[in-house]
């Protein structure tokens, strides 16, 4: 395929630039609360509060407080901040992905972007360098919207002056490319190394 389809990648973080689980800190923090590992993992995952958190409405402050409140926690806010960042892991594969961008990085404009809160973020940037070489970081706590809100891709887009039809978007959720895909944006499901075959092909 020709790659002068596009000028500009947009790029996910979790799960396709570095691997997470929540379970990790969900593990840690059973033995300091009476709540169940359903109930924490929820609260962590996929809960209002995440949300709050991830597209900035609350501070790291306000969500430690909450979460406090609700799993009953007799930890300070610098203890439980080393068990809430110590969620990610890298795989041979996410490697290969930075490798890739670094490679194409002077043939496209690269944007990251990621439903992430502040915390994840100062953690992450301070271990991974490849966040220097994306063009823009588009970030769910600094735009106010997490994906699949329209506003996160429009953002993104606007950042570096392209089009939809121009950009081409990696993401290890089928939904989300889905969501983008209806704004304009084509893209594909970063789901192993056969999908990492197909984005060389399309790109390089």
């Amino acid at each position: 395929m020709t790659s002068n389809r596009y000028d500009a990648i947009f790029c996910d973080l979790g799960n396709v630039l570095i691997n997470f689980d929540h379970r990790i800190a969900v593990k840690k923090i059973l033995r300091l609360t009476p709540k169940n590992e359903q109930d924490i993992y929820q609260l962590f995952f996929d809960s209002s509060l995440t949300k709050d958190y991830e597209e900035g409405k609350i501070s790291s402050m306000e969500f430690f407080k909450k979460v406090k409140d609700s799993l009953e926690l007799e930890i300070d806010y610098n203890k439980f901040l080393p068990i809430w960042n110590d969620i990610f892991f890298e795989a041979p594969l996410n490697k290969k992905m930075q490798n890739f961008l670094k490679i194409v990085k002077g043939k496209y404009k690269l944007v990251m972007i990621s439903n992430i809160n502040e915390t994840h973020y100062e953690f992450l940037k301070k271990k991974m360098s490849i966040f220097g070489e994306f063009n823009k970081l588009i970030l769910s706590y600094e735009i106010g919207f997490r994906k699949p809100a329209r506003e996160i891709y429009n953002a993104a887009l606007e950042s570096v002056n392209t089009a939809p039809s121009k950009a081409f978007y990696v993401d290890d959720r089928a939904d989300l490319i889905e969501a983008a895909l209806g704004f304009g944006i084509k893209g594909i499901t970063f789901d192993g190394k056969e999908t990492f075959k197909k984005i060389a092909t399309e790109l390089l």
